[in-house]
């Protein structure tokens, strides 16, 4: 209910009948109301328009929307804008004031609006705060920032978020918006009529509908604007307000009439800047005399002010020269008294005021202005802030790194590690790469910045929607968990109180350590890496899990001393942190700045691969590791390949202790890294392995017949390399190994040049996988012998003498295994790696059903049942013989193929089961009319019809003119008995159509839709062989580089000599040697400057980047014809005279 005076209409604008009479009787019936106050006039009850917003016309956009009372708390209008209406947060608030109602907006103020405010808003993530009609500035802003999102980019689109904050008695059609209940979504018919400013402007994305309790009337909605953008001017800006400053909160004036005076001094109250646009109208150039041309002759801006508060008598000479200015701009006006109060208040707080001459000044440099407007307001409020840090918090808060560049970084000002800082931490939480960059390239050290705790804090602002925050979640969990299990143990005898709040922890990353991050990346890398962080955090891989999270738990109850030591290698970790998150930008220009360039290409590859796998939606992820790829390979290992063709070998073979001793071949055949591997550097190293000191043009059947006749190798037959050769190489699955080979061998040491010799053949891979497959066609051809021919009956007579030699054969392929697996770690995913090994797999299959066969035939009993299980097990022996067929450039690829087509088999088969079924039973129900056996339903059903594919169709069954004389019954009980059960010619046409549909489905669209399956699983596979080929020749390689140079079955007593050599006399194996590590570092580091170097000035010469240089030239010539923005005062050095 509303109050109301004498009259027609009551002060809240309602017809004074309207009301009840409780507000029409007792006192307020005749009380002289001068002015509206809606805490003392009105009640306040229960929203009644709330809920989802769709105009007419405009498509099914929904535009959230509240109707609420003038005095409700900002807090709870924020929090629900921003966690249940979804608003971004915003990094800047610009909320508008004047421009209403009919008033022309002038051209140049439309330009400011348009190329100036919403521009730099969308270039910075704002908020701004109109009016929400369609009437003034508000509907020229709205228009403004829809024609922007819809030219800017999808990503960018929701950068500028349009607020509609208008009083709801001024809304036309308002009673379409009532419900009670909620509107979702409530519709809103914008009628061409002379109601139409009144109505909402399509253009805001929601709406605050604040009721004073007045109708018709502007001005409800302002006290509540003012406290909203004061509390807003409190919260920080960042991710969950992780920034460094609070969100910069900025009132922009534009022409306003009298009333405005007072919504300005409230404002300047609470220390919010202001810009006023001098030119747009009356109040706007009210404010830029009082600012600019009022101060008294003969005295200061400063000394007027100080006096103004001190002294009444110089306060009334200059009150009358504002009242002067008062009655010439708003001459009008009947309370002088009070726009002369409101513009000395205002006047006090004029170092809060920016004054923007529109005419004069160009609107690309509106978005320096708003700094500037802003700067004045954070050193209002603080004096002992520093300028320049000012303007560089809202320059970062804004991601606004050009203003940066051109204001504050371009020499004149000498940065300091304290001074960014703050900043620097803000530019990476919140993803400004460019902010980062800067500050590294103007005196942030970043050993000194890069803390291990400052790393922690880093990870702990992960957003909760990221993937990487879920994993790292999950892992604190485990450990928090186990440390409140601890407790509660050791504090079982105390009181409960103390048990209780013992149990109790926390879930949120503010808990995280290092050593979850560590967990989250061995997970993602598997054994290839050592664990991260693991010396400052006092544990090694030998710690089991629950061992090291023990060791956590204690370490941070004792204080964390590691929190406070640097980084020693923070561009990497860094990188590892930016990869997790996906932010490509970042992550690019942390591997420029960091070591390993070819390594972290191919780590960051890898990690993003694994991310990938563990998401739903990963097309965007899926792109990025193949950049990280193209950086690994054709980029900066080409560089290095054509600089140095020894270096990058060592390049490729040497551990990295950035990446926990992994090197660039293990980390790219876990990444999956095919290309990688089709470059001609990584090949011509795998080549030179391959052949070890033996020329690479060597003819096979030389290296056979020396197999043969050893002493070939002393005869010149087969032609050796010269010059000393290291051969280091390190895999996934074996230890290293080295070679040392001398330039030239004296006359004098003969038995050494025959040692010689002989090592550089027998140990040379390609000599021990000649040597495996000869003997592995002999192990064949055995096997093959015993199982036709000298398969003898159980024990006594059996087995024979062959037969026992092929079981010896059998167990020196399982000490291999077992060799094999033992050179693995211990770790579960080292040994899962050599289970998806599809030839591991076919091994231990062949073994495990040989043994089986072994065990079988022993017994009578089981005896044929054993012989069928070895003639099974010969198969499989035989099919690991394509094995070796990966060495061949052709063949090889086809092994892919074949397995890729296999996978296509299984789709066919599919298909031609449901076919078989429905054929197969329609075919026994229509020729038998009984016939329960199931055996003859088996074959029926499945087995004819499926020959009937191939063309065997017995024509004497199925054509009733063709049936043979047979003797068979329809009797029942008979063919329970056994008998045979007669043909039914009831349908027997129909069988013959049945069968015709058969087989032109089968052998016609199966058929030839499993070529077509086939035919594409070959091309694509074709098109890339050279690819696929290379890349599973290296595996091929490290198997037989690693494997004992004797081949099964002597390979036994190599396995006795590694037994005794390993574990009984405890003799580590030869490590690789790393020769001029540091060296190396620098030369890879200085490749990758020159291609970094080669591809800039490549992109500054495109046709595109010349256009932009001298756009921007003609923008700097512009602005240097027109007054300076920002000035800075000059630095003195120490000693300078004045």
């Amino acid at each position: 209910t509303r109050t109301c005076t004498d009259g027609t209409l009551c002060q809240c604008g309602r017809l004074q009948e309207l009301h009840k009479s409780n507000a029409t009787d007792d006192s307020f019936q005749t009380a002289a109301l001068t002015r509206w106050d809606s805490r003392q006039h009105s009640s306040e009850y229960p929203t009644d328009a709330f809920g989802e917003l769709e105009f007419s016309g405009s498509g099914r956009r929904h535009f959230p929307f509240l109707r609420l009372s003038c005095d409700t708390p900002p807090e709870v209008i924020y929090n629900l804008m921003t966690k249940v209406w979804g608003l971004p947060s915003p990094n800047l608030v610009v909320s508008l004031v004047g421009g209403e109602a009919h008033e022309m907006i002038k051209p140049w103020v439309r330009d400011i609006l348009r190329k100036g405010l919403v521009r730099a808003s969308q270039s910075t993530g704002a908020w701004i705060l109109t009016g929400g009609l369609r009437d003034g500035v508000s509907r020229c802003v709205g228009e403004a920032v829809r024609d922007h999102g819809a030219a800017a980019k999808a990503l960018s689109q929701k950068k500028v978020i349009g607020i509609g904050v208008a009083p709801w008695g001024l809304v036309h059609n308002r009673k379409q918006l009532v419900n009670p209940k909620g509107s979702f979504p409530a519709h809103y018919y914008v009628q061409n009529s002379l109601e139409d400013s009144k109505c909402l402007d399509s253009n805001c994305q929601a709406f605050l509908l604040v009721d004073d309790g007045r109708v018709d009337h502007r001005g409800g909605e302002t006290a509540f604007l003012a406290n909203l953008e004061d509390y807003i001017s409190h919260q920080r800006t960042g991710i969950w307000g992780s920034g460094n400053i609070e969100i910069p909160v900025l009132c922009m004036l534009i022409s306003g009439d009298a009333s405005t005076l007072e919504r300005l001094d409230r404002s300047l109250k609470t220390n919010t800047p202001w810009l006023v646009l001098d030119g747009s109208g009356p109040a706007a150039d009210f404010i830029s005399d009082l600012v600019n041309t009022l101060p008294v002759a003969g005295h200061s801006p400063a000394s007027l002010t100080a006096a103004a508060e001190a002294s009444e008598g110089l306060s009334s000479e200059f009150r009358d020269r504002v009242c002067e200015h008062v009655r010439k701009h708003f001459p009008d006006e009947a309370a002088l008294k009070n726009l002369v109060d409101y513009a000395l208040s205002i006047y006090r707080n004029k170092d809060l005021i920016t004054v923007f001459q529109g005419e004069q000044e160009s609107p690309d440099d509106f978005d320096t202005v708003l700094l500037k407007a802003l700067v004045k307001g954070s050193k209002h409020v603080s004096s002992k802030a520093s300028e320049y840090v000012d303007e560089l918090n809202l320059a970062v808060a804004w991601n606004r790194v050009d203003i940066a560049k051109a204001e504050l970084f371009n020499g004149s000002i000498q940065w300091t590690y304290k001074d960014l800082e703050d900043s620097m931490t803000d530019a990476l939480i919140n993803n400004k790469p460019q902010f980062v960059r800067l500050f590294c390239e103007n005196g942030l050290n970043i050993l000194d910045y890069l803390t291990y705790g400052r790393l922690e804090n880093l990870y702990r602002s992960l957003s909760d929607s990221s993937l990487a925050y879920a994993l790292l979640k999950k892992r604190l969990n485990e450990r928090l968990e186990l440390a409140g299990s601890h407790l509660s143990m050791a504090r079982a005898a105390e009181p409960q109180k103390d048990s209780q709040s013992a149990l109790t922890t926390t879930t949120s990353l503010k808990d995280l350590s290092l050593y979850e991050v560590s967990r989250l990346l061995s997970d993602l890398l598997g054994d290839v890496c050592q664990p991260f962080y693991a010396k400052p955090l006092g544990f090694d891989a030998s710690f089991t899990t629950r061992k090291a999270q023990k060791h956590i738990n204690k370490l941070h109850q004792g204080g964390c001393e590691y929190r406070d030591m640097q980084c020693p290698l923070p561009w990497a970790a860094l990188f590892i942190w930016a990869i997790l998150q996906n932010r490509r930008e970042m992550a690019i220009y942390f591997w420029e700045m960091a070591l390993e360039s070819v390594l972290s290409a191919l780590g960051g590859c890898k990690i993003l691969r694994e991310l990938s796998k563990l998401e739903h939606e990963t097309e965007s992820k899926k792109r990025t590791p193949d950049t990280f790829l193209q950086l690994a390979k054709p980029d900066v290992f080409a560089e290095c390949y054509q600089s140095s063709e020894s270096r990058s070998f060592t390049l490729l073979i040497k551990k990295s202790p950035v990446w926990g001793g992994a090197t660039c071949l293990q980390m790219a055949i876990v990444a999956d890294a095919r290309h990688f591997f089709s470059h001609d550097g990584v090949q011509t190293l795998l080549s030179q392995i391959w052949w070890g000191d033996m020329q690479r043009s060597t003819k096979v059947w030389k290296l056979v017949l020396t197999f043969f006749l050893p002493p070939l190798i002393y005869t010149g037959l087969i032609s050796f390399r010269s010059g000393l050769w290291l051969c280091s190489v390190t895999s996934t699955r074996f230890h290293s190994f080295t070679l040392f080979l001398p330039d030239s061998m004296p006359p004098s040491y003969n038995c050494q040049f025959i040692v010689l010799r002989w090592k550089q053949f027998w140990y040379a891979p390609v000599t021990s996988f000649l040597g495996n497959v000869l003997m592995y066609f002999l192990f064949l051809c055995l096997f093959a012998y015993v199982l036709l021919v000298d398969f003898q009956p159980p024990y006594p007579d059996g087995p024979s003498c062959l037969e026992l030699v092929l079981y010896f054969w059998v167990f020196t392929l399982v000490c291999e295994e077992i060799r094999q697996v033992s050179c693995l770690s211990t770790s579960t995913h080292t040994l899962k790696i050599y289970i998806q090994d599809i030839w591991n797999k076919c091994d231990l299959t062949a073994i495990a059903l040989f043994l089986l066969a072994v065990c079988c035939r022993m017994f009578p009993l089981s005896y044929q049942f054993g012989r069928s299980i070895m003639a099974v097990d010969y198969m499989v022996f035989t099919l690991r013989l394509i094995h070796i067929f990966a060495v061949h450039k052709q063949l090889g690829p086809k092994i892919i193929i074949v397995g890729k087509m296999v996978k296509d088999v299984f789709f066919f088969l599919f298909f031609l089961a449901v076919w078989l079924t429905a054929y197969g039973v329609a075919n026994q129900a229509l020729l038998f009319a009984y016939d329960p056996r199931p055996n003859w339903i088996f074959r029926r059903v499945f087995y004819r019809p499926f020959l009937h594919i191939f063309g065997q169709i017995p024509i004497d069954e199925l054509d009733a003119d063709k049936l043979r004389q047979m003797e068979c019954t329809y009797n029942s009980t008979e063919i329970k008995a056994g008998a045979e059960p007669c043909l039914s010619i009831y349908a027997n046409w129909l069988v013959v159509v049945l069968l015709v549909i058969f087989l032109l489905f089968t052998n016609i669209v199966l058929v030839n839709l499993l070529i077509a399956m086939f035919s594409y699983t070959f091309s694509k596979v074709q098109e890339n062989s050279d690819i696929y080929w290379k890349f599973q020749r290296y595996n091929l390689i490290v198997e037989y580089h690693y494997r004992p140079c004797v081949a099964p079955p002597f390979i036994i007593f190599s396995h006795i000599q590694i037994f005794i050599k390993r574990k009984i006399r405890r003799v580590a194996s030869v490590k690789s040697q790393h020769f001029g590590e540091t060296l190396l570092k620098t030369w890879e580091t200085i490749q990758k400057e020159n291609l970094l170097s080669a591809q800039s000035k490549q992109q500054r010469e495109s046709d595109t980047a010349r256009l932009q240089r001298t756009s921007d030239k003609k923008k700097r010539n512009t602005r240097s014809n027109t007054r300076p923005l920002l000035s800075f005062p000059p630095r003195m050095s120490e000693g300078a005279a004045f």
